[in-house]
């Protein structure tokens, strides 16, 4: 009898137990949802574009939640796509206010490179301030971002002078940070300035040169400055610093794009004789090179010498690549040679290239652009029979042409396939009506009637004497010879 109570004591004890557990989980979970749900609610405040900051402000204080460091990066990271850099930077202040000394640098930091990849340059200023004011550690990689990012909206001098005081952010003047301020100076052309930081901290880049001079190649290349970039190279040389394939292609731009405004038949020939200079280190041109002198080529329309420069690409061993056929077929189609231009997209597939959507939509546009739409359609099907999909921009770009240019029947060919394949375009159904749709009809130029220019000029200069003013001239006074006059004498 007693076992058996017990036993049902011990029981009625397990269960009891067992009771508790399921009620405290069940709070748990309760209390879980009330979080996830009050965190929803602050980024739906948050990321809500109605009402001002200081209306933000008072939203957050009625919810009744405790931030947290956790809390203030979910809310940044799921808001920083939807809402302003004003409105996060006003959170992050509300919640340093609520959370005191709690919050860690890493959240200050990780807010900055927010700040700093949305380009507002007065809320980076802003917390820079509050960093200072707070003795925070600025990261070295939210340096390098803040300073890449002022440099591009021309902010340089705001760049520099975070540079100079970093000490003051708990930030070493090292060679990261030194690499990172000149890297981000020369990628707008600053290079002067880039220099100036090199030569007052030439022993803390010790090690790090290459790197530097693959920036200085950049930024002079971006200014067009061959000599310069030429200077770079061989200073490179004499600090036993061997170039590689970066600082000849950053070479290679740069003497290309300077012979385009000036020189553009010196394109080739200069080009090759970088080309042979890489060789001489052992450095093999790759496909970036030779599209670096393509794309130049296409830009001054040399025909000739881009379909040349493809061939020698096949020859030297250099396999071209989508970006290479692209550069030497958009040139073709530009100038006209149609058939020579379809024979090289085929090439470029029997050679196993598969084209993204870009490489078509981009040609077919071309092919739009000098109105030859039979070849777009031509190279349509192609794109079609590789399956590369993303052909509604295609139709939309079709569709309106055929139809503007007259040929509706081909147009609603091309609408009844697009809604056979599901595949959604903006066209409207109006294009197909031609009581609707304005018709775009060629304009016949008129016969040039050949006219005899030394006529035409003589025509003109008898139509000015006619109308022009007579102007009297008075009459020359005759002049006494001496010899006359001293035989009268």
């Amino acid at each position: 009898m007693k076992s058996i109570i017990r036993s049902n004591g011990f029981a009625f004890l397990t269960n009891s137990t067992k009771l508790k557990r399921y009620l405290c989980s069940a709070h748990l979970v309760d209390q879980s949802d009330q979080a996830s749900m009050k965190l929803q609610e602050v980024i739906q405040i948050v990321s809500s574009p109605i009402g001002g900051l200081d209306d933000l402000e008072e939203n957050l204080n009625q919810v009744s939640l405790s931030p947290s460091s956790n809390i203030v990066s979910q809310v940044i990271e799921s808001c920083k796509n939807e809402t302003s850099p004003r409105r996060l930077l006003r959170f992050f202040s509300w919640s340093c206010k609520n959370m005191g000394a709690s919050l860690q640098d890493k959240e200050f930091n990780n807010v900055l490179r927010v700040l700093a990849e949305k380009k507002d340059h007065t809320a980076m200023q802003i917390l820079l301030s509050d960093l200072r004011k707070e003795n925070r550690a600025l990261d070295k990689q939210t340096f390098s971002i803040v300073a890449e990012t002022l440099v591009k909206i021309g902010r340089e001098e705001d760049a520099i002078g975070i540079f100079k005081i970093l000490d003051k952010f708990s930030c070493p003047q090292d060679s990261f940070t030194v690499t990172a301020i000149i890297s981000a100076l020369c990628s707008r052309g600053h290079v002067k300035r880039a220099l100036g930081v090199m030569h007052h901290h030439k022993e803390v880049i010790s090690g790090n040169e290459l790197t530097v001079y693959r920036s200085l190649l950049f930024g002079w290349s971006v200014q067009r400055n061959v000599k310069e970039a030429r200077r770079v190279i061989q200073d490179m040389k004499s600090a036993g610093i061997t170039p590689d394939l970066f600082c000849f292609n950053s070479m290679l731009t740069c003497l290309c794009e300077r012979n385009v405004m000036r020189n553009p038949s010196g394109l080739v020939p200069e080009a090759l004789n970088i080309m042979s200079e890489m060789r001489s280190y052992k450095i093999q041109p790759s496909s970036i090179s030779y599209n670096i002198l393509l794309s130049c080529l296409g830009k001054t329309r040399r025909v000739k010498e881009s379909c040349q420069i493809l061939e020698q690409m096949k020859r030297t061993g250099c396999d071209p690549d989508i970006a290479s056929y692209y550069f030497v077929v958009r040139v073709l189609y530009l100038t006209g040679r149609f058939g020579k231009g379809n024979q090289t997209v085929d090439e470029m597939i029997e050679r196993g290239l598969r084209p993204e959507r870009k490489f078509y939509y981009d040609l077919i546009g071309v092919l739009c652009g000098v109105k030859r739409v039979n070849f777009a359609l031509q190279l349509f099907d192609k794109m079609k029979r590789n399956a590369v999909g993303g052909y509604g921009p295609v139709y939309d770009l079709l569709i309106p042409k055929l139809c503007k240019g007259g040929d509706f029947e081909k147009g609603r060919e091309l609408w009844e396939e697009a809604i056979s394949l599901g595949v959604a375009h903006s066209c409207s159904v109006d294009l197909l009506d031609p009581s609707v749709t304005e018709v775009f009809k060629p304009i016949k130029k008129e016969e040039a009637v050949i006219v005899d220019r030394r006529a035409l000029n003589l025509k003109i200069h008898a139509e000015k004497t006619r109308t022009m003013p007579k102007i009297k001239l008075k009459p020359k006074l005759r002049r006494r010879s001496k010899k006359k006059s001293n035989l009268r004498h």
